[in-house]
């Protein structure tokens, strides 16, 4: 009798519902948008029963259509879980209700609360990164919650009488499923709890020091769990063919893709250009900080293993540059046409896009900053700014390598792709270009939901995840992946002049050197 399993992934814009066979092929899938709310500049949420919604429209969509195939739901074996990280969500202890929208990760309103915490240490923006690996920025999930403390009187109040229950994603998604304010658990894993700033990522527990930083009570946080592990069961009204189907696994999105990338050995990284891209390096069980920008997280934990850590680089702006080109600016009409007026010039033309729409994240940390397109000319046409945009993550991923290469004090050879972006020819080999690296990008580049499945199977012991963690690890390293491979085209001189441009626009963007004082200014 045939196996399966099932994935949970629930991006920034959309969900999805991937069942894969037991040897981890793609059977079939259903996706859905949902809705994202602007209330202000540089402010961004989503209403976590939006969220919820998608999710199991998502799941029914894709088990009727597994059906039609001939299936039989009775063989999915389990679901993993892989999500959006950072986004806070809080919500009722007693009603199982939100108490405000989740904020999301790209949101920047709490610059003045950031301004406030690093005014507090002597350490400034390293006030907690001895403990959890990361600088104070927009970016994590405690800051958010803390400003949820602050400006909203229903949050203040259920924190106070002990009703608050915090989360990401993650925990809201596994509360809701395995029953709610009915018994629902309230769950997480290592890779999630390491965003949030409140896990000490040496003992992979919730740091007493860092509440009292933020002044957060621990009764409202989750059980941090491994990532390949029992979380609960399936008990949710509208899955009743799910019902009992056990939750095994759970990552956050990039360290999901980390995994389905099979990136387990030290030096293996790895790119995901989705919304956002992220580049994650794994450094094994040896926690690396990080002196170039970078930040130091955990990148799974299976089972009965101790934790594998990693460094990565974060960018806010990838594929929603694309997005924005369509909804916002008209130039495109999907967004598969982005690699069409791009390609019909040779270069980007002296523009260069620096995308912050919510700041700069890795290596420049400058949440303040917003985005601009420099070198606009007469000669400028959407050729060469379609060719622009796809440049900017290329050139982004570029400052992080070179970081990350810096920190690790192991030069990459070859950077592992997936996600949207890398579905465009054009933009890989661009990337290959700027980086003077080999491009691979797997034939199968649903890594994240592959991730988040192989946690669920290697725990469940099905097909090729049988045996455990390492022996499946050891056959990843000896099976022969099929690859596409990307390879310079330009030569070191060209590259690091077109380099020296993003550099310059990036300085242009950031600000000028004053001079009566010498220091920058935005």
């Amino acid at each position: 009798m045939p196996s399966f399993i099932g994935a949970i992934d629930n991006g920034t814009t959309s969900s999805r519902f991937l069942i894969f066979d037991e040897k981890g092929n793609l059977v079939i899938g259903h996706q859905l948008e949902y809705r994202q709310i602007f209330p202000h500049p540089g402010w961004v949420e989503h209403d976590p029963m939006d969220i919820l919604g998608s999710v199991t429209a998502c799941i029914e969509g894709a088990l009727r259509k597994f059906e039609l195939q001939g299936n039989d739901v009775k063989n999915l074996r389990g679901i993993g879980i892989t999500n959006q990280r950072e986004t806070a969500v809080v919500w009722d202890r007693t009603t199982g209700k939100p108490l405000h929208n989740a904020i999301v990760w790209s949101d920047t309103r709490t610059q003045d609360v950031v301004t406030k915490l690093c005014e507090s240490s002597d350490k400034g923006t390293d006030a907690l990164k001895d403990i959890c690996g990361l600088p104070l920025t927009t970016y994590f999930s405690a800051v958010k919650l803390k400003w949820l403390l602050e400006n909203s009187s229903e949050v203040k109040e259920a924190h106070e009488n002990g009703n608050l229950m915090f989360g990401t994603v993650d925990s809201w998604l596994i509360y809701n499923l395995t029953g709610g304010k009915e018994g629902g658990v309230h769950v997480t894993d290592v890779t999630n709890a390491s965003r949030t700033m409140l896990m000490d990522i040496k003992t992979l527990q919730w740091s007493e020091e860092a509440l009292k930083f933020f002044g957060i009570n621990a009764d409202i946080l989750p059980e941090i769990k491994p990532s390949s592990t029992l979380f609960g069961k399936v008990q949710h009204p509208a899955l009743e063919q799910l019902q009992d189907v056990p939750i095994a696994g759970c990552l956050g999105d990039q360290h999901a893709a980390l995994v389905g990338q099979h990136c387990f050995q030290v030096g293996e990284a790895k790119n995901t250009y989705g919304t956002g891209c992220f580049m994650l390096f794994n450094t094994g069980s040896k926690i690396t900080p990080s002196n170039n920008g970078l930040l130091t997280t955990v990148g799974y934990q299976f089972e009965g293993e101790p934790a594998a850590y990693a460094l990565e680089g974060s960018i806010a702006v990838a594929g929603s540059a694309v997005k924005w080109l369509r909804d916002n600016m008209g130039i495109i009409r999907s967004a598969e046409e982005i690699n069409d007026l791009a390609a019909q010039v040779d270069s980007n033309g002296g523009v260069v896009f620096v995308t912050a729409f919510s700041g700069l994240f890795a290596p420049y940390w400058r949440p303040d900053v917003r985005g601009s397109i420099v070198g606009i000319s007469q000669h400028t046409t959407k050729h060469h700014l379609a060719r622009a945009t796809l440049e900017a993550t290329c050139f982004q991923t570029r400052a992080i390598l070179d970081a990350m290469n810096a920190d690790s004090g192991h030069p990459l050879a070859t950077l592992r792709v997936d996600g949207g972006l890398s579905n465009s020819d054009l933009c890989m080999q661009l990337q290959s270009n700027i980086l003077g690296l080999e491009v691979a990008r797997p034939q199968m580049r649903e890594s994240t939901a592959l991730g988040a499945a192989t946690a669920a199977g290697v725990h469940l012991g099905i097909g090729i995840w049988k045996g455990g963690f390492k022996a499946f690890a050891e056959r990843a390293r000896e099976s022969k992946e099929v690859l596409q491979i990307f390879t310079p085209k330009i030569n070191d001189e060209e590259r690091e002049k077109e380099y020296a441009l993003w550099q310059k626009a990036i300085d242009t963007t950031i600000g000028v050197k004053s001079k009566t004082t010498g220091k920058r200014e935005p």
